[in-house]
């Protein structure tokens, strides 16, 4: 296909959140952008010298905007390049991802920022915006740069899987950040009341002999946080919440006019801790898998919007470091290019409609990180997925197109498959063929 001059998609279900636009029509493509979007987009309407692509009925969305992202590199480029990201990004129609900044080294200083930027401008297969470490090297210890490093282009702060416990020191971050109304990230979990922790505590952990970690652990945290952003004033995300709790804490702080969002990953709504069955380690994530009471509530969370942002919490880790005694194992799965179909499952359930369902992959992360993606717009860039909503599936790992194949979701059936990702006009992914984007 074409990736210069002109292209029309034609005959799509057009879907875009943030203008609430969902007609059949189609999108004409000039020169990397949107050059026109509507109903009035058809196969008749195109002049001569216009590839038309007839998608025959698919949904055409924003390209998805992923903003929990570990990556493998730099480091530990074993488990994940840029290359490779990008290219799971793109069979997942996810067009943008902020990654978190524990590489190694650490992304605490502006050099960092740059190696990021730099490499990302050379696969050209997914845009690519950093965080920086909140505190350095992710200790908790001693706040970083914040405001050097937002210059250098952090689109956000956070220690990534470990949260700042130090109250005293995370309301100084805070007031600090409101100085220059910088976003902080901050997990949901308590440094020293989940410490050794394994997965959830309870029956199941208990039977197991695994440690256990508690849902104080989280709700704690959540408390802490919102109570420290409504007194600084602070601009907070906290993600990904397990908890039916921590929704409803953080509904009540939204209420009070607390400036937090907050979001979760699809396993925290298709899996329980039952799910780690005889000690699978590629089901051990942190925060843990929770039982399906909360399971449930988390669905119901994405549902009433309390849930702003639903991310994939991609975390690749190799061989070596899942097939190990559970406890030795390390935490996460990947999740790019499950993200899409995973979360429309709440839509074929009937529990939310299609647009406020993909706002939560869209527009709602693109305007919480404050970047000009995640829409539909004429004169913006045109990052696209095309998918068709129903088509079934079984999920593979070996077919995954990341370095790492950790998915707890081998062979589950689910319905909505990506048909084309499309970046700034260029097809980074057909069907089954990636583009080579490097």
């Amino acid at each position: 296909m074409s990736t210069l001059g002109k292209t029309a998609y034609v005959n799509a279900r057009l879907l875009d959140p943030a203008s609430q636009l969902d007609v059949k029509g189609g999108v004409l493509i000039e020169n990397g952008k949107i050059a026109d979007i509507g109903p009035q987009v058809t196969k008749a309407s195109i002049g001569s010298g216009i590839e038309v692509i007839d998608v025959d009925g698919a949904c055409l969305a924003p390209g998805l905007v992923d903003m929990l992202v570990h990556t493998g590199e730099p480091g530990n480029e074993h488990k994940e390049t840029f290359v490779t990201l990008g290219e799971t990004a793109a069979a997942g129609g996810v067009t943008a991802i902020a990654s978190m900044p524990d590489t190694d080294p650490i992304i605490d200083n502006v050099a960092g920022i740059s190696y990021i930027h730099r490499r990302a401008r050379q696969t050209k297969s997914v845009k690519h915006f950093p965080y920086a470490a909140m505190t350095v090297q992710c200790q908790g210890k001693e706040m970083t740069e914040l405001g050097l490093l937002s210059e250098a282009g952090a689109v956000g702060f956070t220690d990534g899987m470990n949260a700042v416990g130090d109250a005293k020191l995370l309301r100084r971050i805070m007031s600090y950040s409101r100085s220059f109304d910088l976003l902080l990230l901050q997990p949901p979990m308590h440094p020293r009341l989940s410490e050794g922790g394994l997965m959830n505590s309870g029956e199941m952990s208990t039977r197991l002999g695994l440690s256990g970690i508690s849902a104080e652990a989280e709700v704690l945290q959540v408390m802490i946080d919102c109570r420290l952003a409504q007194a600084t004033g602070a601009r907070l995300h906290i993600g990904p919440i397990s908890l039916g709790e921590s929704a409803q804490i953080i509904r009540k702080a939204k209420v009070k006019g607390v400036r937090v969002t907050c979001s979760t990953s699809p396993h925290y709504f298709t899996l329980t801790e039952n799910d780690v069955g005889d000690y699978r380690t590629f089901a051990k994530v942190l925060p843990p898998l929770r039982d399906a009471e909360n399971r449930d509530a988390i669905a119901d969370a994405v549902a009433d919007g309390t849930i702003d942002v639903v991310a994939s919490s991609h975390h690749p880790q190799d061989v070596d470091a899942k097939r190990l005694p559970f406890a030795q194992a390390a935490p996460g799965i990947v999740g790019l290019e499950t993200l899409l179909a995973l979360t429309l499952k709440l839509h074929h359930e009937n529990k939310i409609s299609m647009l406020d369902l993909l706002a939560k992959m869209t527009s709602n992360p693109a305007e919480i990180l404050r970047l000009p993606v995640g829409r539909l717009s004429v004169g913006k860039a045109a990052d696209i997925v095309i998918f068709d909503a129903g088509e079934p599936w079984r999920i593979s790992n070996d077919q995954l197109h990341s370095k790492s194949k950790n998915s707890p979701y081998e062979t589950l059936p689910v319905q909505g498959r990506v048909k084309h990702t499309i970046l700034d006009g260029r097809h980074v992914y057909d069907g089954t063929k990636l583009a080579n984007a490097a």
